[in-house]
C-alpha cells in the first residue's frame, strides 16, 4: 500500500465552514440563509447568450486559444475604466475569481509565521486562502463604523515581526455588512501607509449599495500601498469566475509570475464575454435592478427580525448595502450549537466562530438575504427564533 506524506502546509487546509453547510442544507424543505451565493434571476442571460454568440462568431479560435497570463486586453482597460482613480491597464490582473487573487497575494507576500492583520471577524475565504502559506493572522479590533486604527497600530509589529499586509472588506463587509466610515478610512490610510504596512482592499459588493454610494476606496487614496481586488460575480454570475486585482507596478510582476505558475490564465473565452457583455453602459443599468432586489429582501428581514425576535435579547446589523447580516444571540448561547435545532426547524445559516482570526465570538452568526423569497425569508426567521426558544429553554 502507498503511504502518502502529506506536506506540513497541506494541514492548514481546512474545509469551508459555508461549504460544509450548503452539504447539510441540500435536502428538500430547507430554507438557507447561509450561502453568499447571488440571487439567480440577476443573472442577465440574453445578455450572455448574446455574447457567447458574437465571440464566437467574430473571433471563436482565438478565444479558445491560450491566452496572456495578464488577461485580456480590452477587460482590462474596461476595468481600468471603471475605477475611480488613475489605473493603468497594465496594473490590472485579470485572476479565476477574486478567491486566486488571494491566494496569488498570500504567495507572494506571505511567508511562514508573517504577521498579517485582518479585522474582526473577517471573510473566512481570505483566512483559508492565507493559511497554507503558515501566517499568524492577527485581529484587530472593529466597530459599526469599521477597524479601530488605534488597535490596528498597536498590533501591527515592529521590525521583522511587523505586518505583512492588512486585509480589509470596506464595502458592506462579508460577514458583518457594516461600511467602514470616510473618516476611518482616512485614518486607516494614513496610518497605514506611515507604518509601511500594505492594505489589502477586498471589494466584491460595492457597487451593491442600498440609497447611497459607499466612501472612496482606500486604494483611492493611497494606490502604491494597496492592492485593490474586484469581482464580476457579484454583479454578473459567479460560474463565469472572473475577479481582478490591481496592484502596484513594483509588486505586479510578482503577482503576475505566481499566476503564471497557478494556471497559466483565465479563462480566454469568459474573458471575451464578459467583455463583450459589459461594453457601453450595460452595467449602469443592470446593476440597479440587483440593488433594489436586494434592497428590497434586506428590508423584508430587517422586519421579520424586529417582529419575530421580539424579547429575545437577540441583536443585529442593519446593512447599507451588500449580501449579509450579523446576528448576534443571547449570553450564553452558541450559534454551532444551535445550527442543528435550526435545520431541523428547516432554516439554516452560517455560525460566525470561522470568520473570527482569533477569540471567536460563538454567539454571532450570519444570514444572508439575497437568495430566499420574501416569503421564505419570513417562514426563516420564525423558524429561526423558535430555534433560539427551544434553545434556550433546554
Amino acid at each position: 500500500m502507498t503511504n502518502w506524506t502529506l506536506a506540513a502546509r497541506a494541514a492548514k487546509m481546512n474545509p469551508s465552514a459555508i461549504r460544509e453547510i450548503l452539504k447539510l442544507t441540500d435536502k428538500p424543505g430547507i430554507i438557507s440563509l447561509a450561502g453568499g451565493l447571488p440571487a439567480p434571476q440577476t443573472f442577465p442571460l440574453d445578455a450572455f447568450t448574446a455574447a457567447c454568440n458574437t465571440v464566437m462568431a467574430r473571433d471563436g479560435a482565438a478565444a479558445l486559444q491560450y491566452a496572456t497570463s495578464e488577461g485580456f486586453a480590452p477587460l482590462r482597460r474596461a476595468v481600468a475604466d471603471m475605477l475611480p482613480w488613475a489605473v493603468d491597464p497594465d496594473q490590472v490582473l485579470i485572476t479565476t475569481g477574486s478567491q486566486q487573487a488571494l491566494d496569488l497575494i498570500g504567495k507572494v507576500l506571505l511567508d511562514k509565521d508573517s504577521r498579517m492583520l485582518v479585522e474582526t471577524p473577517t471573510y473566512l475565504g481570505a483566512l483559508q486562502a492565507f493559511a497554507p502559506q503558515e501566517p499568524i493572522a492577527v485581529g484587530v479590533a472593529s466597530d459599526d463604523d469599521g477597524i479601530l486604527v488605534d488597535d490596528f497600530a498597536a498590533k501591527a509589529g515592529t521590525g521583522a515581526d511587523k505586518a505583512r499586509l492588512a486585509y480589509v472588506l470596506p464595502n458592506f463587509q462579508n460577514p458583518t455588512g457594516r461600511t467602514m466610515t470616510e473618516a476611518r478610512r482616512a485614518a486607516l490610510v494614513a496610518k497605514a501607509a506611515e507604518l509601511g504596512i500594505p492594505l489589502i482592499e477586498d471589494n466584491p459588493y460595492g457597487e451593491l449599495w442600498f440609497g447611497e454610494a459607499p466612501p472612496a476606496p482606500l486604494t483611492a487614496r493611497n494606490p502604491d500601498g494597496c492592492i485593490y481586488m474586484g469581482s464580476f460575480s457579484k454583479v454578473l454570475a459567479p460560474g463565469l469566475r472572473i475577479g481582478f486585482l490591481v496592484a502596484p507596478k513594483a509588486i505586479y510582476p510578482k503577482l503576475l509570475q505566481a499566476k503564471q505558475a497557478a494556471d497559466l490564465h483565465t479563462p480566454g473565452f469568459n474573458q471575451r464575454v464578459v467583455a463583450e457583455v459589459i461594453q457601453g453602459d450595460f452595467l449602469a443599468r443592470h446593476v440597479p435592478t440587483i440593488r433594489a432586489l436586494y434592497q428590497r429582501q434586506r428590508d423584508t428581514m430587517l422586519a421579520a427580525l424586529e417582529r419575530e425576535m421580539a424579547g429575545l435579547d437577540v441583536t443585529w446589523t442593519r446593512p447599507a448595502g451588500g449580501m449579509f447580516l450579523w446576528l448576534r444571540l443571547p449570553a450564553g448561547m452558541d450559534a454551532q450549537a444551535l445550527l442543528p435545532t435550526a435545520v431541523e426547524r428547516n432554516v439554516a445559516f452560517v455560525p460566525g466562530a470561522p470568520f473570527y482570526a482569533t477569540e471567536a465570538d460563538a454567539r454571532t452568526l450570519r444570514l444572508s438575504y439575497v437568495t430566499a423569497s420574501s416569503a421564505q425569508i419570513d417562514t426563516a426567521i420564525a423558524a429561526l427564533a423558535e430555534a433560539i426558544r427551544a434553545q434556550a429553554q433546554g
